[in-house]
This record gives C-alpha cells, structure tokens and sequence, in this order.
C-alpha cells in the first residue's frame, strides 16, 4: 500500500505543478513508473484510484488522461458517499449545509438573473399544486434550490451543496411534513426566499434560507430522535 501512496502522491504532485495538466495524456505504465522510480504495480493501483477519484479517465485502446478537474467532476461522489451515513453523522452533514446554504443564498440575491428567478416562480407554482404529492415535492424542492445555488456562478460551492443535500434526507422531511399536515410551513419557507431574491436583499435572503435550512434539520433530528416516528409540529419549531 505504500507504494500505491507514494504513486499517487508522485502523479499528484505532477498534476499540481502544471507537468500533467487537464486533459494531458499520461505517459505509458513503464515510462511513467521509470520517471517516478516506482514499480509498474505501484503506478497502475495508483491510476486505478485516481480513476476513482475521477482525476484520471482511463480510455481503453487510447491512454490515460488527466481529467478537467472541474469541482462538480470531483465532488460528484459526494452526494453517493452522504447517502451512506449513519443518522447521528447526517446531523453533522446537516449542520454543514446550515453553515454554507445561507451564505449561498445571500450571494445569489446578488447575482441572480431575471431569467432564473422567472424559473423560481414556476417552480414555486409547481410545489403548491402538489402539496400533497411527497414525490414531487421533493423533485421540485430540489429544482428550487438547485436554481438558487446555480445563480451564485460558483461550481465549486454548487457542487458541494449539491452532495449535501441528498434526497433521501429530502425524502425523510418532505413526507414528514406531509403526514404531519404541515407541508404549508416549508412552502411558505420557499416563498419568503423567493420574494428575498426578487427584493435583491442578501440578508434577508440569507436570513430567510437559514430559517428554512433549520427547519428541515428540527424535522429531521426529530424524526431520527423518534425512531421515525411523526414529529408533531411544535417541536420541529423551536
């Protein structure tokens, strides 16, 4: 395994100083691992992990290739690998996305387009003819927010927030909501951020998304709390 490590490091460290930049075509197995002084097994693992980490692209008949590494390429396995999480190390993945979702939204009230926010309203519109459809709440929960964060221009904040918010825990507050008759709550949520982004207010954007970042966290950790049991609607309103 050491070797592997030290492999990898070594491609990386080419990768970081520009010797293999994106979209460069790796040298083949023997020379590769003749300039790095490793042996071939040791590079060949170290390719199989950096495929993984989708830094390399292994195209068969044609070479190896280093990646664009644009974030949402990098981060794409994020949201898989959170999905795996146990409940009490999902309230800590929530806890991330409080501290980085308000922020987000306070940065697109800035730089949001007309076109972007005529897309909101019709999502918005969406999500109150199906307020009892958990299914498609959730789909166009997702669009909403997916819209919002996209409006920031930043891949890198977009991607992460897209693996932190994953659909199962979507899921788990959605239906929640639902069968507690208090769906209303979160659209009313989605609302206020609409109308904050509309005002071109960041700090109300901002103040307005926490509100409901937090409420589908109460929801949530009173749901795991319960065993999935229904939370009742005063204590996820705290």
């Amino acid at each position: 395994m050491a070797l592997t490590d030290d492999a990898i490091a070594k491609l990386r460290g080419m990768i970081q100083s520009g010797a293999l930049p994106p979209g460069a075509r790796l040298p083949p197995e023997q020379q590769l691992a003749a300039q790095m002084g490793l042996s071939r097994s040791g590079v060949r693992e170290a390719v199989k992990v950096l495929e993984a980490a989708r830094v390399l692209d292994v195209r068969q008949g044609d070479g190896t290739y280093v990646t664009s590494l644009a974030p949402r390429l990098l981060l794409e396995g994020l949201g898989v690998t959170l999905e795996l999480l146990r409940d009490d190390t999902l309230l800590e993945v929530l806890e991330v996305r409080r501290l980085l979702e308000p922020a987000a939204t306070g940065l697109a009230a800035l730089r949001m387009t007309q076109e972007a926010l005529d897309e909101l309203a019709r999502i918005l519109q969406d999500m109150r003819a199906a307020a009892n459809d958990a299914e498609a709440l959730i789909h166009h929960d997702i669009a909403f927010h997916r819209t919002v964060i996209a409006a920031t221009a930043n891949e890198t904040l977009t991607s992460l927030l897209e693996g932190l918010s994953g659909r199962t825990v979507r899921a788990r507050v959605w239906r929640g909501l639902i069968e507690a008759n208090s769906a209303h709550v979160t659209l009313s949520e989605h609302e206020s951020i609409y109308r904050a982004l509309c005002a071109r207010d960041p700090q109300l954007a901002q103040a307005s998304a926490l509100v409901h970042v937090h409420t589908s966290e109460a929801w949530l950790r009173a749901v795991i709390t319960d065993g999935d049991r229904e939370p009742t609607p005063s204590r996820h309103r705290q």
